[in-house]
């Protein structure tokens, strides 16, 4: 095993173990809340700082990676979690709702910062990774849509985990279990994952940390509306919605848990479901465009059926948003890859922390607005809003460059190490190295 590809395991591993607590940790505060009495309202606010936080991490975190390499930013990030268990884990029911809820949304901003740290170093070290080990771009989409695919899978898994562990051990036994387990992650990456991995010259200004091709900028701004369109009613819409008709805790979280789980299934699998180009772009935008269509009209019509009453609502819904959740899977497995294709070797790790900072944009917006419109209209109006953004995704999915160039994306060139820069045109490799 070369170390490119060694390193990759390890950091892939290490993401498993924080999003498997990260999935828990969504479950917990929801289900925990909401039986608490809480409005759907809310609860959005609970997670609003979790999201506002992500969009200035993963901006400073690319930074930060570039300065000072990948592995101690994603053990910082790994440690920034632990915190925010143990500060929320110190919630008293004695206090007043007014200071419960100010104490959760500060600390679920700490896991937010944790959150997209952790997963602007992680996305980084596979362009890394797989240029230590001579990947090109066929190689690469199927190495981000493994590392997509599998980490969504564990926040499914996280989800359940979630759910049971709130019916069985309580909420405050929960999070220091969790904390646990994440201190030995924390141990593993420091052990075992080179500390200036990823170490470049930053950007010294803001102006040069915002000036991103147009390949960068445009799929950024694909990426606020496509992953706002599916917090819009997963955040707050379906699982108060699914528990109002009648569902328990734990069905709640199994159903949230297999839809994430198939989810990333479906993106560990995108690189079989979309055909490939020599390039690297140009078939490869194209999906973008039509998996973006695609997805835009299952909410039209699963908003169509709710608002229609249908019989046996709730199970029309839960078919219905499989469906979503296959079409959406190849669109984000598509993006990640995609970013990766435009994104420079050098800083790459600012060129991803930008694309998360707006996927981090994409989920406050969500996030919010799930309180707002299931409160509302309820899951009729989370499906329309959800409706129109991917409409507008789709829009934006039109702007992508097709081809490599100073303006469109990343250059061809090699890196120091050999390895051919992932929006290079792929080249003839040797068997072995």
């Amino acid at each position: 095993m070369s170390a490119g590809t060694r390193h990759y395991a390890i950091v892939t591993a290490a993401y498993w173990g924080f999003t498997l607590s990260d999935g828990a940790l969504r479950m917990l505060v929801l289900l925990h809340f909401y039986k608490l009495g809480y409005s759907p309202f809310t609860l959005a606010f609970l997670f609003l700082l979790y999201e506002a936080a992500g969009v200035v991490a993963n901006l400073i975190g690319g930074w930060l990676a570039t300065r000072f390499g990948i592995a101690r930013m994603l053990a910082v990030g790994l440690a920034t979690q632990i915190t925010g268990f143990l500060l929320l884990s110190a919630l008293s029911p004695s206090w007043t709702a007014a200071m419960s809820v100010a104490w959760v949304v500060v600390a679920q901003g700490i896991c937010g910062v944790a959150k997209d740290l952790t997963k602007t170093a992680s996305k980084s070290a596979i362009k890394l990774t797989a240029a230590s080990a001579g990947a090109g771009s066929g190689r690469l989409f199927k190495w981000v849509a493994f590392f997509t695919g599998s980490k969504n899978a564990m926040k499914g898994v996280g989800f359940f985990l979630g759910g049971v562990l709130l019916q069985v051990l309580g909420f405050q036994a929960s999070l220091w279990t969790m904390a646990a387990l994440l201190a030995l992650v924390f141990v593993g990456v420091v052990a075992f994952v080179p500390p200036l991995m990823g170490k470049s010259k930053a950007s010294t200004s803001a102006r040069e940390l915002f000036a991103k091709n147009r390949g960068i900028n445009a799929l950024a701004a694909s990426r606020v509306l496509l992953f706002g369109a599916r917090d819009v009613w997963f955040v707050v819409g379906v699982p108060v919605f699914l528990y109002s008709a009648g569902w328990t805790f734990t069905m709640v979280g199994a159903f949230l848990a297999a839809w994430t789980i198939g989810y990333g299934a479906v993106q560990a699998l995108a690189p079989a479901l979309v055909r490939r180009s020599d390039d690297g772009l140009s078939r490869e935008v194209p999906a973008a465009r039509w998996w973006s269509a695609l997805l835009a009209l299952v909410p039209i019509a699963l908003a169509g059926l709710v608002l229609a009453n249908v019989a046996h609502l709730e199970w029309v819904v839960v078919v219905g948003l499989g469906v979503f959740g296959f079409a959406f899977a190849v669109n984000s497995s598509v993006h990640s890859y995609l970013v990766l294709a435009y994104a420079g070797s050098e800083k790459a790790a600012e060129d991803v922390g930008f694309y998360y900072a707006a996927n981090a944009l994409g989920r406050f917006v969500g996030t919010l607005l799930s309180g707002l419109l299931y409160q509302w209209g309820g899951l009729g109006a989370s499906l329309a809003g959800s409706a129109a953004m991917l409409v507008g995704c789709w829009l934006v999915t039109l702007a992508l460059p097709t081809g490599h160039g100073p303006m469109a994306g990343a250059s061809p060139a090699r890196d120091r190490d050999g390895g051919v820069h992932a929006s290079a045109p792929r080249q003839k490799q040797p068997a072995s190295r």
